[in-house]
């Protein structure tokens, strides 16, 4: 039989033990731990872009509207016809043509609100929420008086 000196294995020895696999097992959950907070962040993030995004979609209506019920020459229409044939309601007046806020005007000229919650209930104040949002992430339209687009992005 072979004699190893003092500190060398046999083959028959190879493998790890249960001290250096503990080892291992905390440094990845520190490693874990440190990168836990940046991925949390990233949810945050990507809820405000959502929103900045639902921002943009709501300015591009609006203007796609208002140039159709501008296109048309009738400043006392009460709804615009689009060029897909879709119908939406709008605000009357020389200076106005913008989609009111409920879900035939605004809602019909965005086509697509997926991964939002809309809030018709006041039209002066029509909210637009990303899933898991809280009430001040979020971008909101006035469908009544000015067709302004807003945008709260804190505590998302």
């Amino acid at each position: 039989m072979k004699k190893f000196p003092q500190g060398l294995k046999s083959t028959k020895e190879l493998g790890f033990t249960l001290i250096e696999l503990i080892v291992v097992i905390v440094i990845l959950g520190i490693l874990a731990a440190t990168a836990l907070p940046k991925f949390i962040n990233l949810t945050t993030d990507a809820r405000a872009s959502s929103v900045k995004g639902m921002s943009g979609a709501l300015n591009s209506a609006v203007e796609l509207v208002q140039a159709r019920y501008f296109a048309t020459g009738n400043n006392a229409a009460t709804t615009v016809t689009m060029a897909d044939g879709s119908t939406v309601v709008v605000i009357p007046g020389a200076d106005k043509g913008f989609p009111s806020g409920t879900a035939l005007g605004i809602g019909a000229a965005l086509k697509s609100l997926d991964g939002f919650t809309p809030d018709y209930t006041v039209p002066a104040a029509v909210t637009f929420r990303p899933s898991g949002g809280s009430a001040t992430c979020q971008a909101s339209y006035d469908g009544a008086t000015t067709g302004a687009v807003t945008v709260t992005t804190t505590a998302c």
